[in-house]
């Protein structure tokens, strides 16, 4: 498939992601707020932002099967509206009623979010879903580059503004997109026929055999928000480093990933998503040597080549694997597994980092090569792909 014969919704869906993940400043600036204004212990500010953690993966693991059920439109409506109300209403919280209303507002951004990868998959016949996916995270990444510097002059003036703003912005993308959804939704009634999810996945021995792979290499990939910027201050490098990295990274994602994703999209996945996770851990390695601006650069190019050929992919793969009536839940469950090291990276990179700090780049470089393997070995016992080498 073509981008010129991408389905409207597809876009559609894309520029509310785009103008989602511009204006996502609850997720960037929670622990400044909450420390700033709000005056909390650095501690209580962890608890109740982690809170909000649990809500967002939670949701992602959990949220769509309210889609499958009552229909991806109707859930990401819903969801949408009661989560920009919602956080527009934070600043006149108070701090008790927030800590409960946090991860239940990220449970339904969550919600939200599966309902609208659900909707541009059922959109794209399997098989092609890789330009599909490929186009919303350029949109996603596209919004990340603009939104914190924006957020950081917003927050100059006025948190109370961000948060409003932030609320605002997800009710515009919901009132904007909704006409323009699809009323009909074919996969609706057929679950009580079908099979569950947990008989699909016990069914299909290759994605189980998948998703512990999924998880190991994003413990690896989260690493590059936790652990690295310790790394390269510990290393004398001023924090310009750090930022230029993750511009670079995006710069990259965003010219590259798209087109990439057409070039390759009739190959099979498995030895992709495997080419791609043994580069995050070469990547990753490479930030053992010592530290300049130039090995920096470089393990970030490396490491981000690797995710253009694997985040796509596999997401695109996991879908492509789904009943009809379960996208939405296959779509959660890998998102799910995907974002797992937003939890988990964070104590357990920070642990080995304060016991042998050059023992963590390598340790990354072999946790990614035996992901690799996983995925190289899960394709012996997968079905046949949808997709497949053009003769």
């Amino acid at each position: 498939m073509n981008l010129g014969d991408v389905p409207r919704l597809v876009w559609v869906l894309a520029a509310g992601r785009f103008v989602s993940s511009t204006s996502s400043f609850l997720m960037l600036f929670l622990t400044l707020y909450l420390t700033g204004p709000r005056d909390l212990p650095v501690t209580t500010a962890g608890l109740v932002a982690g809170g909000y953690g649990v809500g967002m993966l939670v949701g992602n693991f959990t949220g769509g099967r309210w889609g499958d059920r009552f229909g991806h439109r109707r859930a990401l409506i819903l969801c949408s509206s009661v989560a920009g109300l919602g956080v527009a209403a934070v600043p006149w919280l108070p701090v008790g009623v927030l800590a409960v209303a946090l991860p239940v507002l990220a449970y339904l951004a969550a919600t939200a979010s599966v309902s609208n990868g659900a909707l541009a998959a059922l959109a794209v016949a399997r098989g092609d879903r890789r330009t599909s996916v490929a186009i919303s995270r350029a949109a996603s990444n596209a919004g990340f580059v603009i939104g914190p510097p924006l957020g950081a002059l917003i927050v100059a003036q006025s948190y109370e503004a961000l948060f409003v703003i932030d609320g605002l912005m997800t009710l515009a993308v919901r009132f904007a997109v909704a006409p323009l959804l699809p009323r009909h939704e074919p996969h609706l009634g057929i679950g009580r026929e079908g099979p569950s999810l947990w008989r699909a996945l016990r069914a299909d021995r290759g994605l189980m055999s998948l998703l512990p792979a999924v998880v190991l290499v994003d413990l690896v990939y989260r690493q590059l928000y936790t652990t690295l910027p310790i790394h390269l201050r510990d290393e004398g490098q001023p924090v310009a480093l750090y930022t230029a990295l993750v511009a670079i990274g995006s710069g990259l994602i965003l010219a590259l990933e798209i087109p990439v994703a057409l070039r390759l999209r009739r190959f099979s996945s498995y030895p992709i998503i495997a080419t791609g996770y043994a580069l995050v851990g070469v990547g990753f390695a490479l930030f053992g040597l010592p530290v300049s601006a130039a090995t920096a650069v470089l393990a970030m190019v490396v490491l981000t080549a690797g995710e253009i050929l694997y985040k796509t992919t596999a997401t695109a793969h996991v879908l492509d694997a789904a009943p009809d009536h379960l996208v939405g839940q296959y779509q959660g469950l890998y998102t799910g597994a995907a974002t797992s090291g937003t939890m988990l990276a964070a104590p357990l990179g920070t642990a080995l980092y304060a016991v042998a700090p050059g023992l963590l780049w390598p340790a990354c470089g072999v946790a990614s090569l035996l992901a690799a393997a996983m995925v190289l070995s899960s394709r012996r016992v997968a079905p046949r792909e949808v997709a497949r080498v053009e003769a």
